[in-house]
């Protein structure tokens, strides 16, 4: 029943892996489109790459995404062994997450100088939000390597 279980996972994981990879090159493939459309027609070009950044920096967290399932869901075993590859799981999809938000903040940050100087606090906060995650993930980085000190017993 655990084999059953753990093959019906490995496909749920792998759909949504796919689904994700698929979503995530519609994101570009639009991106392209829309750019190439208001470039084309002369439509307020700069607003449009700006909104194409934003489309491409989704695309890419999604792509992370549906390769962090692939990796960890997927290529190795489920359990992890130690309390070192539950730090890098952790780490590895924080990144993820802080680069997405980075980035949007900067997109964000540009586009209220542009619009309305008023709404830049909230691109602002975005960015605060990021400073305040990449802190605390440093924090639990320092908190947790005592866990990979040589002749400690990790993850039992």
């Amino acid at each position: 029943m655990d084999r059953i279980f753990r093959v019906v996972s490995m496909a749920v994981h792998l759909v949504a892996a796919l689904a994700l990879t698929l979503l995530s090159c519609a994101f570009i493939v639009e991106a392209v489109y829309q750019t190439t459309v208001v470039v084309i027609t002369g439509d307020g070009p700069v607003a449009a790459m700006l909104d194409a950044v934003s489309l491409v920096i989704i695309a890419l967290a999604v792509f992370d995404v549906a390769k962090f399932l692939v990796e960890e869901e997927i290529s190795r075993d489920k359990e992890m062994r130690s309390a070192r590859e539950a730090r890098q799981t952790l780490t590895k999809f924080m990144t993820i997450v802080i680069i997405v938000l980075s980035l949007e903040g900067i997109v964000y940050v540009f586009e209220a100088g542009k619009e309305n100087i008023t709404n830049l606090v909230y691109p602002v906060l975005l960015l605060a939000v990021v400073l305040l995650m990449v802190v605390s993930l440093g924090a639990y980085h320092r908190l947790t390597r005592s866990e990979e000190r040589p002749g400690r017993s990790t993850g039992e």
